[in-house]
C-alpha cells in the first residue's frame, strides 16, 4: 500500500497569523495518526513563517509513525535536523517571497552543499530524499550525489489537471503525467525510492496511484483544508481510504 504522509504546516500557519498558542500543529499530528497516516511531513523553513524549532522537537517526541522534515540544505536547519533525528529529510529549494515550495532542486553532481547535507544526514541514519521535478536526467543526478530516494513535484501537473476537470485527453495533462510516468520509471530503474507530493487532491489523487513502486504521497494543503470541515481524522481517513481504492 502506499504511505501516506500529511502535511500540517497549514496547522502551523493558522496558529502564527495570530501568533497564538493554537491550533497546534503537535496535536493535529496525534489526530492525523488516528486517522491513519503512515507519516507526518513539516516544513522547517528559514523563516520560520509557520513550523517552529520547538514543533519539531515535540514532534520527535510524539509522532509513533515517520517524522518526515522538509528543509533546505543550509547549515543552521542541518544542524536542527542532526539533533532532532527525523526519521526521514527531504531536501526542497527555499525562497523567501514564495507562497510555498515552487519548483524542484536544481542539481549538480559538484554541488558540495547539497552533497555534504545528503552525506551528514545519512551517516546519522537519516533516509534522504531530493524534492526534484519529474525528469529522469535529474533522477539519475540524485542518484549519483547520494539521495536514498526522490520526491517528485506534481504541482504542474496538477495544475494542468485543474485546468482541464481532469479530462484525460487534454493534451496539456497528458503531456504532465507522461513527464511523471517517465520520472517513475527512471527511480524504479535505478533502485530509487519514489515519492511525489504538491497539488494533490481528493480529486485528482487515484490518477497518480498507478506509478511503478510508488511508496509515499505527501499531502498537506487538501488534507487541512477537508479537515476545517469534517475533523482531521476524519480528512486523513478519507484520504487513506482513495489510497487504498487503486488507481482510478
Amino acid at each position: 500500500m502506499i504511505h501516506l504522509g500529511v502535511n500540517i504546516d497549514h496547522v502551523a500557519t493558522v496558529r502564527q497569523a495570530r501568533k497564538a498558542t493554537e491550533p497546534d500543529p503537535v496535536l493535529a499530528a496525534h489526530l492525523a495518526e488516528l486517522g491513519g497516516a503512515h507519516a507526518i511531513t513539516v516544513h522547517l523553513r528559514q523563516d520560520r513563517r509557520h513550523i517552529q524549532d520547538r514543533d519539531v522537537r515535540l514532534l520527535r517526541e510524539t509522532v509513533q509513525g515517520i517524522l518526515n522534515l522538509e528543509m533546505a540544505a543550509g547549515e543552521d536547519i542541518l544542524d536542527i535536523a542532526l539533533a532532532v533525528m527525523p526519521d526521514q529529510v527531504c531536501l526542497v529549494p527555499e525562497h523567501r517571497q514564495e507562497l510555498t515550495t515552487e519548483g524542484g532542486l536544481h542539481i549538480s553532481r559538484d554541488d558540495r552543499r547539497l552533497g555534504n547535507a545528503i552525506a551528514r544526514l545519512r551517516d546519522s541514519g537519516v533516509m534522504v530524499s531530493l524534492f526534484i521535478e519529474p525528469d529522469p536526467a535529474t533522477v539519475q543526478l540524485a542518484k549519483d550525489i547520494g539521495a536514498d530516494a526522490v520526491e517528485l513535484h506534481t504541482g504542474s501537473w496538477a495544475n494542468a489537471w485543474a485546468q482541464c476537470r481532469g479530462d484525460e485527453h487534454d493534451e496539456a495533462l497528458i503531456q504532465q503525467l507522461s513527464r511523471i510516468e517517465e520520472a517513475a520509471d527512471a527511480a524504479a530503474t535505478i533502485g530509487l525510492r519514489l515519492h511525489a507530493g504538491h497539488g494533490i487532491t481528493y480529486a485528482n489523487v487515484r490518477n497518480l496511484l498507478h506509478l511503478p513502486l510508488l511508496r509515499e504521497l505527501n499531502i498537506g494543503h487538501s488534507i487541512i483544508s477537508r479537515a476545517i470541515m469534517v475533523g482531521m481524522e476524519r480528512a486523513v481517513r478519507d484520504m487513506c481510504a482513495m489510497l487504498s481504492a487503486g488507481p482510478g
